[in-house]
C-alpha cells in the first residue's frame, strides 16, 4: 500500500486532471501571497501541462505581479523563435498572458555562461512551486537514467538526452521525427526541482503508465529518476486513469 496516497489525485481524462492540478496550483499560491511579496515558480514545458497552463492563464485570483517564473530545461541546438523550444512554449501558454516576472534558459548565449547566469537566478531565493511531469523514461525535467544524480551538486547542467527521451518528444508531436530532436539540452538537476518548497506533477496518458508505477512502487532508484519524487514531504500527484492503470492492475490483483 502506497504510504502517501493523500496527495495522489487520479481523473477521469487528460483536461479535467490538468484543471485540476491547475486549480490546487491556484490554491497554493492564493495562500503564498498572502504573507510574501515574491512568489518563485518553476515550470515544465510538455503537453502534459497544456489544460493545466490554460486554467492558470485564465485566473483572476492570482496577483500575477508577484510571480516570478522559471522554466526547467531547453534544448540545445534549434533555432531562435523555433516553436518546439520550450521557452516558446510557455510564451504561448502561460507567459504572454499574463503580467508575471519570467526567466528563461536563452541558449542562444554562450552555454556554459548561461548555465552560470541561470544558476545565479536560481539562487537569489527558494523555490516555492515546481510544476513538473514524468517522462517516459521516469526522467525529471532532462534528467534522464544515464545522466539523473539524486545528489547532483549542481544548480543547471547540460546533458545529452538518451534515445527513449527523444523518441518521446516525436510521440508527443514536438517533432516530425527522431532524427529532428536535439540530442543536447540544459535542464535543472534533480536536487534543485526537489528543493521547491510545494510540487505539482502532472502525468497523462498510457504511455506513462510503466513510469508512474516505477516511480511509485518500485525502489528509490536513478532507473526511473522520479522515483526520488516520494522522498518530497510535499509533493502532489496528478494523474488521468490511463497514466495510473499500472498500480490500478497492482492494487487489484
Amino acid at each position: 500500500m502506497l504510504d502517501f496516497t493523500q496527495n495522489i489525485n487520479v481523473l477521469s481524462n487528460k483536461t479535467i486532471t490538468g484543471m485540476a492540478a491547475g486549480k490546487a496550483v491556484e490554491d497554493c499560491i492564493l495562500l503564498l501571497q498572502k504573507t510574501k511579496e515574491k512568489i518563485r515558480i518553476v515550470f515544465a514545458a510538455a503537453p502534459s501541462q497544456d489544460s493545466m497552463l490554460d486554467y492558470l492563464s485564465k485566473s483572476k485570483l492570482i496577483d500575477w505581479n508577484k510571480i516570478e517564473a522559471f522554466h526547467m530545461d531547453e534544448y540545445i541546438g534549434l533555432a531562435p523563435g523555433s516553436p518546439q523550444l520550450f521557452s516558446s512554449y510557455l510564451e504561448d501558454n502561460l507567459f504572454s498572458k499574463v503580467p508575471l516576472n519570467k526567466n528563461t534558459i536563452n541558449v542562444n548565449n554562450d552555454v556554459p555562461s548561461e548555465i552560470i547566469r541561470y544558476t545565479n537566478l536560481l539562487e537569489e531565493g527558494p523555490i516555492d512551486i515546481v510544476c513538473l511531469g514524468i517522462g517516459e523514461n521516469g526522467h525529471l525535467a532532462f534528467n534522464d537514467p544515464h545522466v539523473a544524480d539524486f545528489n547532483d551538486a549542481e544548480i543547471v547542467k547540460v546533458v545529452e538526452l538518451d534515445d527513449a527521451c527523444r523518441i518521446q518528444q516525436v510521440n508527443d508531436g514536438c517533432f516530425e521525427s527522431f532524427e529532428k530532436v536535439p540530442e543536447k539540452a540544459i535542464t535543472l538537476t534533480i536536487p534543485t526541482l526537489l528543493k521547491g518548497t510545494h510540487l505539482f506533477c502532472v502525468v497523462l496518458g498510457a504511455k506513462k503508465s510503466e513510469a508512474v508505477k516505477n516511480a511509485l512502487t518500485e525502489p528509490l532508484s536513478t532507473s526511473c529518476p522520479a522515483s526520488i519524487l516520494t522522498t518530497h514531504a510535499d509533493c502532489n500527484y496528478y494523474f488521468d486513469k490511463a497514466a495510473y492503470k499500472g498500480i490500478e492492475s497492482l492494487e487489484n490483483a
